[in-house]
This record gives structure tokens, C-alpha cells and sequence, in this order.
């Protein structure tokens, strides 16, 4: 019998495992054919400490050592722009996110397609970074592999059943006894719960679009900073000598492998273009995502409510990549029992004993 047996080999299951393998032995089962297949393998990631709720923030902080140690940060930049008619809803972002006025002269300088008879305000934050996903997970893959964890992909978790000393999940080939079972199934989480006969906490996966085009104008795109629009409508980001561009859309659905729609992706297009003086060419590649939310749109960790041994990594929405460090080192905590540095109210706010 393992100690933990992790479902998920997301972002917030391989880092979960990399902690908890320095606890004891570890399992991962990935139903697809490698890990961060889903949303953690289709996040445009950015490493930006103000985004997000209170408790994220705090676990956003407590990642940054992490992810420097690992060297996955690379400078980016954040630029929030707007028009006259936005005011409110620029001033909201921008206090929320903590960026500094700039001038639309210094905003078109660092991204000279900026539309300056359109675009009459600008915001900035340097110190916004890229995050290399692929680098970031294999950095806890590695650690898990090298603490004795097993990885197994292409194993879907089909039953579970709870037996007397922990739980016996079966996948189509093997079945895996663990002490305790660690539910970081993405937007599956819900479905992995009653499979579990675990109450849902009603989860919602959001589909959201990106779509890759070529640097517009013939720029070099390489040093420009993410741009987005109030009320995050749109973005767009430098990627690969290209841009990603993405209407930023929260479209609930059921937990599927995402593809985009086309009219949505259009509709972002649109309100992207606005904003800038090249137009939109045909895209390059298209995809979507699952950005999976609770409730309270704050992410779950911890034991459940009704049985210690179901531990919840769940919820991470669109903030998964950047607080996974600070997220995974509070897992363990709570299952070791050692004292978390996090603050008290943090640690509450994050809890599955909020939906009790």
C-alpha cells in the first residue's frame, strides 16, 4: 500500500506529488498520455503576484522563491490599456493589480501598434514575468522520480472504493491501494469525488480560447509586455516570435478535452483590434482550456470535510501555474501537521471546511 495516490497529473497533481513524495511513497495517474495534457499544458502562464483573490495572492508570494530557484521566470511585463469610456473599469484593474500610470506615448513605445487615437490611457508592471510551464512541471516531475514516486500516465481512475485502512482505485489494467487519496483531477474534480462517494463542492469548468497569429506588422514581438483590455476582456501576449490572442471568455461547460469557438475566438478578435492600428491576420493555431473553478472562485486544499483521508487540490482556475510552489508546500503542511508560514485566515479561506 503506497501512501498517496494522486489523480492528476496537472499542475496541481505533479506538484502535489513532488511535496508529498518527500513524505512518504507517491503515485500519480494521469488519464492521458502525458502530463499537463489539459488546461496546465495550455495556459498562456504568467507569473503576476497582485492577480487573483486575497488567499491566491499570499500563495503567489509564497511560489516566487520556488520558481526562481527553478529559473522558470523570464521578464514579460504587464500593460493594461484603455479609452475615456473605461475609466472606472481601468481605475478598478489598475488599483486591484497594482500598476503604475504611464503615458500612451510611453505605452506606444513599447508597443508601437498601440491605436493612439483610440487608446488614451495606459498602466504598466514591470516585474510581471513569463513562466516556462513545460520546465515548471518536469521540475516536479523530477522530484517525485527522484524521491521513488511513480508516474502513470494513460491511466484513468474508472472505480473507487473506500477500504478499511484507505482507498482502492482501479484503472482499466491495475488497481492501486493508497492510505490517502489526493483529488487534483482538474476540471474533473467533482466527477472523481462521487466516484470517490465524496460529496461535490460544484466545481464549474470555464472554457477559454487563444489563438496564435503572426507578429503583427512584422514587429519583433519578443520584448512587448502581455497587453490587455478593462474588465480583462482580451489579452494578448508575445509567444514564440508570435502573439496569442484570446478573448479571455468564461464560458461554463462540462470536464472535456476544450476546443475553441470559432465566433467567441472572432468576437475576442474584435475587440482586440480596437485597440491597435494592425490588422488581425488569419490564425496560426487555435486552442481552449478549462479553467476550473469553486464557488467562491478560491482554490481548495486540504482534507475533506467528512473523511481526512480525501485530500482536495483543486480549484486553481486561471492562477494554477504561478501559486502551485505555495499551494503544494501548504498541502503537505496540512497533511504533515507541520505549522504553514501562511497566515491563519489564508489557510481558512482556502479550506474545504468553508463548504461545510
Amino acid at each position: 500500500m503506497i501512501d498517496f495516490l494522486i489523480i492528476g497529473g496537472g499542475i496541481a497533481g505533479i506538484s502535489a506529488a513532488a511535496r508529498l513524495s518527500g513524505l512518504g511513497s507517491v503515485t500519480v495517474l494521469e488519464s492521458e498520455e502525458a502530463l499537463g495534457y489539459h488546461a496546465s499544458g495550455r495556459s498562456a502562464a504568467m507569473f503576476e503576484e497582485n492577480y487573483g483573490a486575497p488567499s491566491t495572492i499570499m500563495l503567489n508570494t509564497a511560489s516566487r522563491a520556488f520558481h526562481e530557484s527553478a529559473e522558470v521566470l523570464s521578464p514579460r511585463g504587464i500593460m493594461l490599456v484603455g479609452t475615456a469610456d473605461q475609466a472606472a473599469t481601468f481605475s478598478a484593474d489598475q488599483s486591484t493589480l497594482k500598476l503604475d500610470s504611464i503615458t500612451v506615448d510611453e505605452a506606444q513605445r513599447m508597443v508601437p501598434i498601440l491605436d493612439t487615437k483610440v487608446v488614451d490611457r495606459a498602466a504598466y508592471h514591470a516585474e510581471a514575468e513569463d513562466i516556462d510551464t513545460d520546465k515548471l512541471l518536469q521540475a516536479f516531475a523530477r522530484t517525485t522520480r527522484s524521491n521513488g514516486g511513480q508516474i502513470r500516465t494513460k491511466s484513468a481512475a474508472t472505480q473507487i472504493n473506500r477500504i478499511t485502512n484507505g482507498w482502492a482505485v482501479s484503472t482499466a489494467t491495475d488497481t492501486y491501494e493508497a492510505k490517502m487519496l489526493v483529488n487534483a483531477a482538474g476540471a474533473w474534480v467533482d466527477e472523481i469525488a462521487k466516484l470517490a462517494r465524496i460529496a461535490p463542492l460544484g466545481f464549474t469548468p470555464l472554457r477559454r480560447s487563444m489563438a496564435r497569429i503572426a507578429a503583427p506588422g512584422g514587429h519583433d514581438v519578443s520584448p512587448w509586455p502581455m497587453l490587455f483590455g478593462p474588465g480583462e476582456d482580451w489579452y494578448a501576449k508575445p509567444d514564440a516570435g508570435a502573439l496569442i490572442v484570446s478573448p479571455a471568455e468564461e464560458d461554463a461547460t462540462t470536464p472535456h478535452d476544450a476546443y475553441t469557438n470559432d465566433m467567441t475566438l472572432a468576437e475576442g478578435f474584435a475587440r482586440y483590434q480596437t485597440y491597435v492600428s494592425e490588422p488581425v491576420t488569419r490564425p496560426l493555431s487555435s486552442w481552449a482550456g478549462l479553467r476550473t473553478f469553486a464557488p467562491d472562485r478560491t482554490l481548495v486544499l486540504g482534507p475533506d470535510i467528512n473523511d481526512s483521508s480525501f485530500i482536495w487540490c483543486a480549484g486553481q482556475g486561471g492562477y494554477g501555474m504561478q501559486s502551485s510552489p505555495g499551494a503544494s508546500q501548504l498541502l503537505a503542511d496540512l497533511i504533515s501537521g507541520r505549522a504553514s508560514p501562511l497566515p491563519l485566515d489564508t489557510i481558512a479561506a482556502l479550506s474545504p471546511e468553508r463548504f461545510g
